[in-house]
């Protein structure tokens, strides 16, 4: 038997086209290995079917473009997800600014560098690049756009530095770099002297933050003039250094940046054709578009531009199936689809094609692809009511929230409430109904889209645990151990140890804020069990029950109570009576409509940083 690779080599063709073959079925006798296709020593070539110059040939496959964001080379040498209607639908309402709100990768960068190579001046023909697609099918009224404008173009999504002059330093290279691609106006005649003074400046890196908070201004003057037409500005993930203003603290002197930098680009500019703008969030009320009524917000609340950034459904198949991954469709699902953008399902497209290309590995490719910071700073803002709607969440419940689009970073801190808002537009939450109000939010039942995002959820609340010092590794492990073995007195000591090293989390001590603790741990055990809280049962309301997926595990009721100021005996006793109530009223009634036997029972009783835990097995 020979792998994939070795038969790729022997046949002259791509090993991805050996393993398409071996799961289509069109070589006899392999079989599969250890995740790899081993075939026969003896196999003969297979045909694909088709012909050229009259010979059989084999297709080789294009390769997925994981991390291309050069449409160029994206259209040409990979496999292309076709977005170019999104030029028609602009050129049909054309807005002088506009703004992408859309999660990181999703394909905001290759839609913008996509507008760049359609719309700019080049002295190459660049309209080959086009003529195979959907925008060219659409009639000349859309071609004559091609190739006719200046354009100004610059990408934030690498600005990610601790401090406020690292930030400032790498966008004067980022201008560098962008008013170089325009050296040719320092030859014009049409352009003054001091205008090319100020070019120079910029080009040199002389320039200072005065002098940087106009470039796009004064480039889009330098531009109009030469070339006797307004340019196109196109700024990428705009607010990627404000986020990182905010985690890095240095937010106040980036939005002061950011607020002239945009205003002299975007507001009143009479050298402006069209502008474009992507990002997470919206921004508008730290006044970055002040006085901007030019300003066309595009959310992934709004129906336009719906299916083009992303993948639909459409889109996933023909994928699948000309990598012949078909078979593959509902794990894909899964895993990777459950976003809404206006109306339309969309896929996360970073994570489609790393599992495509990784021969179908489920795995959380786009947490894995950057910073999960947003979700870690929502995570030190819970207070008791989020975790248990974060527990609700995790076991795939909906839960209803306020959602506001103009949700800014800081607004997690002066309200917890904000944290869906953000969690929606970071995508890292899906609105599953919507209703608009009259200030134009929108109350929402939201959910955790799909299995990637729940697997980040899981990562991130235990690594906000253990990171914070709240928690050991070690204890929450052996937390999880002692539910499952019964072993109540090592489970004593390891909420002790918990507890003791949680004091900063004491200020408001409550029944209910112990709940919320211990639903906060159990949420990453929900792999083997389905975690309800305060649920009717038997007589009574339980406070947590966990009920196993699989009949092998064992069925755990939990049963909280809390006392201040008391003594170790008192609290052994307060334990003992809430065990009496488990039994009293009956809260195993439900495991065993389920048919579940064996039922561990836990009472846990709490008095400041004491804990007490008994239990009994029926």
């Amino acid at each position: 038997m020979k792998t994939c690779k070795e038969k790729a080599i022997e046949w002259n063709i791509s090993t991805r086209a050996v393993n398409v073959m071996c799961q289509s079925g069109k070589i006899e006798g392999v079989k599969k290995e250890k995740g790899v296709w081993m075939i026969p020593n003896n196999a003969e070539k297979p045909i694909d079917g088709r012909t050229i110059n009259g010979k059989q040939s084999i297709t080789k496959l294009k390769p997925l473009p994981i991390g291309i964001s050069d449409y160029i080379r994206a259209q040409e040498e990979y496999y292309y997800v076709d977005k170019t209607l999104l030029i028609k639908d602009f050129l049909d309402k054309k807005p002088l600014v506009s703004l992408f709100t859309r999660p990181r990768r999703f394909g905001k960068t290759l839609n913008m560098d996509m507008l760049r190579v359609f719309f700019e001046i080049s002295d190459e023909d660049t309209s080959k690049y086009f003529i195979n697609k959907q925008i060219w099918k659409c009639g000349k009224e859309y071609q004559a756009h091609q190739g006719k404008y200046p354009v100004i173009f610059l990408t934030f999504k690498d600005v990610k530095f601790d401090s406020w002059t690292a930030t400032l330093d790498k966008i004067k290279g980022l201008l560098q770099e962008e008013y170089a691609r325009h050296i040719e106006v320092l030859d014009s005649n049409k352009i003054s002297q001091y205008e090319k003074d100020y070019f120079l400046k910029i080009l040199n890196g002389n320039a200072n933050e005065v002098d940087i908070s106009s470039a796009l201004e004064r480039l889009s003057k330098i531009l109009a003039i030469h070339y006797k037409k307004n340019p196109i500005i196109i700024i990428d993930e705009y607010d990627t250094p404000i986020q990182e203003g905010y985690i890095k603290e240095f937010y106040d002197e980036i939005i002061s940046f950011m607020r002239n930098f945009f205003s002299g680009a975007f507001k009143d500019n009479k050298y402006l054709s069209y502008g474009f703008l992507t990002g997470i969030l919206r921004i508008s009320q730290e006044s970055i578009f002040s006085g901007m009524n030019n300003i066309s917000v595009h959310s992934l609340f709004d129906e336009e531009y719906e299916s083009y950034f992303g993948f639909t459904e459409d889109e996933v198949k023909n994928m699948l199936s000309y990598y012949g991954k078909l078979d593959k469709e509902t794990e894909l699902k899964n895993w990777y689809d459950g976003y809404l953008f206006g109306k339309k399902e969309i896929y996360n497209p970073w994570s489609v094609i790393n599992y495509i290309s990784r021969d179908c590995i489920p795995q959380a490719y786009w947490a894995n692809s950057g910073s999960n910071e947003i979700l870690h700073e929502v995570m030190q803002t819970l207070n008791d009511d989020s975790v248990q709607r974060l527990n609700a969440l995790l076991q795939g419940e909906k839960v209803v929230a306020r959602i506001d689009q103009n949700v800014i970073y800081r607004s997690i801190k002066e309200n917890s409430q904000y944290i869906y808002s953000l969690l929606i537009v970071a995508g890292y939450l899906k609105p599953v109904t919507k209703y608009i109000q009259e200030d134009g939010n929108y109350l929402c039942e939201v959910k955790i889209p799909n299995k990637e995002i729940e697997a980040v959820y899981r990562s991130e609340v235990l690594s906000s645990l253990v990171t914070s010092g709240v928690i050991k590794r070690t204890t929450m492990d052996t937390i999880v151990e002692s539910l499952f073995s019964n072993s109540y007195e090592r489970l004593q000591l390891a909420l002790s140890e918990y507890l003791n090293n949680s004091i900063s989390f004491f200020d408001k001590s409550s029944e209910s804020f112990y709940h919320g603790l211990m639903l906060g741990l159990l949420a990453l055990m929900d792999n083997q069990y389905i975690i309800k809280s305060n649920r009717e049962a038997g007589d009574g309301r339980y406070d947590i029950s966990l009920l196993p997926r699989q009949i092998k595990y064992p069925a755990i009721i939990i049963e909280l109570k809390y006392q201040k100021n008391i003594t170790e005996d008192k609290l052994n006793a307060l334990a003992h009576q809430a065990l009496s109530q488990i039994n009293l009223l009956r809260y195993d009634s439900e495991f065993k409509q389920y048919g579940f036997e064996k039922v561990l029972k836990y009472a846990i009783a709490f008095s400041g940083k004491k804990v007490n835990v008994v239990s009994e097995i029926s």
